[in-house]
């Protein structure tokens, strides 16, 4: 074969391969799992309020934005902070269409860009009774108010995955609520040697820890929510609200820690299971 052949067959093998890839990458903004980070919207309608801007797939009966729009407010108050931009937010019709655009299959997930998707069977719950809407909501919004502050590198890598979790349920309220384990029962959990150490969470020793609760998940975040609650009520929440936002720009948390509360964070930890196991609190 001349050298010619062959660089026609490499020529036109790169083409073929872009080719390829600007598909799959069109595919996967438009209808795969990067379609919360597409300029274009195929499906869905976009309703701008006051506070957040929603895009609502073509079907979805749910109308009522009003409700969803009155939510930051609340969480910027809790976090004594602004939203930078609008909460987006997407609203599926159904199953397949959620699960296909998403990352997750979770009834809700917010993204480090700052979108938040919703599933259809969150909002059948919430209407069931079985969710409240406002909790859950004020939870991911926690998570997306935090995104706007952080840089891409906090948002993607070193962020403390447990206190983004702990800032959000003990901001929403939400231990003692669905299937998460109020503030007594998580006590009473940890009393009995169950305890997710932060920094094992989301690491491969995570799933090592034997932790005998009901839910699993529900009780870790409210573990990580009263550890947010603890620190709030043992050194004030102007301290917690400086050291969650020194760590935006900080990679170091035990270092951030300390300089902050004055302690290592493992000696605070241990503070910490001393106070729940002195608690006189009760299921």
């Amino acid at each position: 074969m001349s050298s010619l052949k062959r660089q026609a067959i490499v020529q036109i093998s790169i083409i073929a391969l872009i080719i390829i890839s600007l598909g799959s990458l069109t595919y996967l903004f438009l209808w795969g799992k990067l379609f919360p980070y597409s300029p274009l919207k195929i499906g869905f309608s976009k309703h701008e309020l006051t506070n957040i801007i929603l895009y609502v797939q073509d079907g979805v009966p749910y109308k009522d934005y009003s409700v969803i729009d009155a939510y930051p407010p609340v969480v910027e108050r809790w976090h004594d902070l602004r939203f930078r931009e609008k909460p987006v937010i997407f609203i599926f019709r159904d199953k397949d269409s959620y699960l296909r655009r998403s990352i997750t299959k979770a009834r809700f997930c917010a993204y480090p860009n700052g979108s938040l998707v919703i599933s259809p069977w969150a909002l059948q719950e919430a209407k069931e009774g079985k969710i409240s809407l406002e909790i859950y909501l004020r939870h991911e919004l926690s998570h997306t108010l935090l995104y706007q502050h952080m840089g891409v590198l906090a948002a993607y890598v070193h962020y403390p995955n447990w206190l983004l979790e702990g800032i959000a349920m003990d901001s929403a309220d939400q231990m003692g609520t669905s299937w998460y384990p109020s503030k007594k029962e998580t006590y009473r959990y940890i009393k009995k040697g169950n305890f997710m150490t932060p920094s094992d969470y989301k690491t491969a020793k995570e799933d090592k820890i034997v932790l005998n609760v009901k839910y699993r998940i529900a009780f870790i975040y409210s573990e990580f929510g009263c550890i947010a609650d603890d620190l709030i009520m043992t050194y004030g929440k102007e301290k917690f609200l400086k050291y969650v936002r020194q760590l935006f720009s900080d990679s170091n948390h035990d270092k951030v820690f300390k300089e902050i509360y004055g302690i290592d964070f493992n000696i605070f930890l241990l503070d910490f299971k001393r106070r729940v196991d002195e608690s006189t609190q009760e299921t």
